[in-house]
């Protein structure tokens, strides 16, 4: 192994990947905390208005989800991690820093859109690299560590967002996002994150690299695609709901102040940190046919949490609740994409992650105005009717990893056999 061998920068890859992920989830929550701010709400005429709140999370998971779908075969194909990090954080760093020019609820709507867009290949990005860059024994931590950064970003993203807004001024978090994105992401990527054999274009089997129809065409063939994508739904649609109205059901439920809020809202997501680290230490001590027990464990608990939460009289009991549920819900997350890593053929690993992300992104982005819509009712505000919703993501997780246990769905199968079937 040389001294410009790759794999020698291998885990200041992960922690690069790492932060750009925080990055990403600071800059998604950044609305979640805004639609509870009378300024923001007024320019842009959503005051009162619950789903309008919930379309400007799920317009960005919109174009996130396709994105992901269609986007991440491109760039498995053509340009890479490397190239694919580096255009994708150009142009969010670009919609973020503009978003403040914005002057309409409309024009908003399409920036987010594009923004989601640019984001969308991220976490196949991630996956392809870590799949390149670690053997199948040892991915299981740097999966996890990768993924620290959701749980991270919206852990600090909720009251460093809070701060900038009761010291400044809305448009000001835009703009430090953005900043922030082009000061660290480029050129952390820049320096630290390299690609295995790529101008070889070969496979680790030593056959030619696929066309992108045909990288494509093999991701779908992926065995249990099917139950991986329903549990990615459910996940995200837990993520996306619970984070983009936390703030409001702690301030306008709960009645906490919204200093408490800032802190309270980042609790959930910072003991899911520890949980997703210890997810990733047990997925590289169990066989991938055992991996579906982290979604049975995870799911039951989260849903009970969340149940303890919505429905106790005590604020201080609901706020534990929410943070025990994220405990449970944060060991499911790396999961996923070791899954993905072990069942896919290693051509179309990032492409496969892309249809997971993409379809699941898609699903999920209505569960906030959905939500939007429960918590509005018929006209007196009802949070336990929206939070609701979130009990039956994890219901719906808990049958599937039942199902997938049963049925031996993530067996190691041969990968050669598939790639060439």
């Amino acid at each position: 192994m040389t001294s410009t061998d790759p794999r020698k920068l291998r885990w200041w890859g992960v922690i690069t990947l790492l932060l750009v992920v925080i990055i990403s989830y600071v800059d998604r929550m950044n609305v979640s905390v805004l639609i509870t701010n009378n300024e923001f709400l007024e320019h842009f005429g959503i005051k009162g208005d619950r789903v309008a709140q919930g379309e400007l999370m799920s317009l960005f998971l919109i174009g996130y989800g396709i994105a992901a779908f269609f986007l991440s075969p491109l760039y498995e194909t053509f340009f890479g991690v490397r190239k694919g990090l580096l255009i994708s954080i150009l142009i969010w760093a670009v919609m973020t820093i503009v978003s403040p020019v914005a002057s309409s609820i409309g024009l908003l709507l399409l920036i987010r859109f594009i923004l989601g867009a640019s984001e969308g290949p991220l976490f196949s990005l991630k996956t392809m690299y870590i799949k390149d860059m670690f053997d199948k024994h040892e991915r299981g931590k740097p999966n996890a560590v990768s993924s620290m950064g959701v749980s991270i970003g919206l852990a600090v993203g909720f009251p460093i967002v809070t701060f900038i807004i009761l010291h400044s001024h809305w448009q000001a978090s835009y703009i430090i996002l953005g900043v922030l994105n082009l000061i660290i992401g480029l050129p952390l990527i820049l320096l630290f994150i390299r690609e295995a054999g790529k101008k070889e274009k070969k496979q680790s089997n030593g056959q030619p690299s696929l066309s992108l129809k045909e990288t494509f065409r093999q991701a779908w063939k992926t065995p249990g695609l099917i139950w991986i994508l329903l549990i990615e739904i459910a996940t995200l649609s837990y993520l996306w709901g619970s984070s983009s109205w936390l703030p409001a059901y702690l301030l306008n439920e709960r009645h906490f102040s919204i200093k408490e809020m800032g802190v309270l809202a980042s609790l959930p997501f910072i003991f899911s940190i520890g949980s997703g680290y210890l997810g990733g230490y047990i997925i590289d001590r169990i066989s991938p046919k055992r991996f579906s027990m982290l979604f049975v464990v995870g799911g039951l608990g989260t849903a009970i949490s969340v149940s303890i939460a919505i429905f106790s009289a005590s604020p201080i009991v609901s706020a534990i609740g929410l943070i025990v549920a994220n405990l449970f819900w944060g060991i499911q997350g790396p999961a996923i994409p070791s899954i993905v890593q072990a069942a896919s053929p290693d051509s179309s690993v990032g492409s496969t992650y892309g249809i997971v992300n993409g379809v699941g992104n898609l699903v999920s982005a209505l569960m906030p105005t959905i939500m939007g819509a429960m918590i509005a009712g018929n006209g007196s505000e009802s949070f336990t009717a929206g939070f609701s919703l979130l009990i039956g993501t994890q219901v719906l997780t808990v049958i599937c990893a039942i199902v997938a246990l049963k049925r031996n769905v993530f067996a190691p199968k041969d990968k050669n056999v598939t790639a060439e079937s």
